[in-house]
């Protein structure tokens, strides 16, 4: 696949002349009315490599046509970049079934709340709405719209052993405030959401991004679009041409586990939460190319299908 080219701004104007009527969003429904397509939950990487242009104008034109669509953002890249800037280390840390995950003390957190809710959030929100989006910049504590208990300490390997290490300031999510962003969308606006959540215990604490996109996909039964910087989840990971298109069988699901190294398994352990949670598909594709988000929800990426789940498999049965 090509690397997107930039937009002019008369190819920005010609792409909304085209924009399809309002009535060509729906599908027909076998007793002759209609049904909206599913919402649309956006998560921006925040790796460096990932350049949220074409995303941004994608956004502007599904909301045009009449699409809901929800933006999650990271930004793991800007934060280690502002720790170093103070003289801090960020610190990573494995777990015992080998994913790689951040560390964050009392000092990264202070640094992850002002550099994601506040620079990042303030930054995107800004852009998309200079694109004609109503969008709403949110972190997971305003409304309590992310919540869930607080890890305050997490098991690790270090040097081969397994050991307990205190002082995270991290969480799980297990509750989406669905009433705000419903509230939002019916309104007409966009949310823009990022970490970090709220705690049980009241205190605003980091959370993955990919899976707090998964949590909001889940709760709103809505399709996830994972833009990242490649095309998707390779059977191989050094070759990309090998592609996993599509996954729709509990074997063809492991077998995307297993195939997921680094980055990649966080983003696969999202997708099969977002699933259980309620989404319909799942999407991993390259943020890069023109028109991420519609040429992924026009089969682009590696697409992940609720058919995927075993509990699934077994109820169609």
């Amino acid at each position: 696949m090509t690397k997107r080219d930039a937009y002019t701004h008369e190819e920005l104007l010609a792409a909304h002349e085209e924009l399809l009527d309002g009535d060509s969003k729906r599908r027909l429904r076998t007793d002759g009315g209609t049904a909206e397509e599913p919402p649309v939950v956006v998560k921006i990487g925040g790796a460096r490599a990932v350049d949220p242009a074409g995303a941004v104008g994608d956004v502007a034109h599904l909301v045009a046509n009449g699409r809901k669509v929800v933006v999650v953002h990271g930004g793991s890249t800007a934060v280690d970049e502002t720790l170093e800037e103070l003289g801090e280390e960020p610190t990573y840390v494995e777990t015992p079934a080998g994913i790689t995950g951040r560390f964050t003390d009392e000092r990264a957190m202070e640094v992850f709340s002002m550099v994601m809710p506040g620079r990042l959030n303030t930054d995107l929100t800004a852009t998309l709405r200079g694109a004609g989006v109503d969008a709403v910049g949110l972190s997971g504590v305003d409304g309590g719209l992310l919540t869930g208990p607080r890890k305050s300490a997490v098991r690790v390997v270090e040097d081969g052993k397994k050991k307990i290490k205190r002082g995270d300031h991290s969480g799980k999510i297990t509750d989406v405030n669905v009433d705000l962003l419903e509230t939002l969308l019916d309104g007409g606006y966009t949310p823009v959401v990022t970490v970090p959540m709220l705690a049980d215990d009241g205190v605003p604490v980091n959370a993955d991004a990919d899976r707090a996109a998964a949590a909001v996909a889940g709760a709103l039964g809505a399709t996830l679009v994972v833009l990242t910087d490649v095309a998707g989840v390779y059977a191989d990971p050094e070759d990309p041409e090998t592609l996993v298109e599509s996954v729709s069988t509990p074997d063809e699901l492991d077998a995307l586990k297993g195939a997921a190294e680094g980055f990649m398994t966080k983003k696969v352990m999202a997708a099969t939460e977002a699933l259980s949670g309620g989404a319909p598909e799942v999407i991993v594709a390259d943020a890069n190319v023109r028109d991420p988000i519609v040429a992924a929800l026009n089969g682009g990426g590696t697409r992940v299908s609720r058919s995927a789940l075993a509990d699934e498999t077994e109820a169609a049965r």
